[in-house]
């Protein structure tokens, strides 16, 4: 089992940076991508970015740009670097983790609040 946790979460202004912080424990070995996901109210969690062992990212077209994922494998922590935020980004940011034990599993942080004002 992967126990994710994160954290960075808060309210800022639009324009405004948060970083958030992904810490993974447990069973932690072979876990391949980690990555953000995000849920706004009334809406479907959908992609934000994904980064593998190696350093391969993946983002969504609404934060290419302007959101940068990161990894300390050593840590085995995830990042997301959020910059010039707009008010449509405004969700609940969930962590993810995929773990190769001889099948992939997919594991979630309980998600940080990201409040942005206009």
């Amino acid at each position: 089992q992967v126990q994710l946790v994160e954290s960075g979460g808060g309210l800022v202004q639009a324009g405004g940076s948060l970083r958030l912080s992904c810490a993974a424990s447990g069973i932690i070995f072979n876990i391949n991508t980690m990555g953000w996901y995000r849920q706004a109210p009334g809406k479907q969690r959908e992609l934000v970015a994904t980064i593998t062992r190696g350093g391969s990212t993946n983002y969504s077209d609404s934060v290419k740009g302007r959101f940068t994922i990161s990894r300390d494998n050593a840590k085995n922590t995830a990042y997301l670097q959020m910059n010039s935020l707009k008010p449509e980004d405004t969700a609940v940011y969930y962590c993810n983790a995929r773990q190769f034990l001889g099948k992939w599993s997919d594991y979630w942080g309980q998600g940080t609040r990201v409040t942005v004002s206009s």
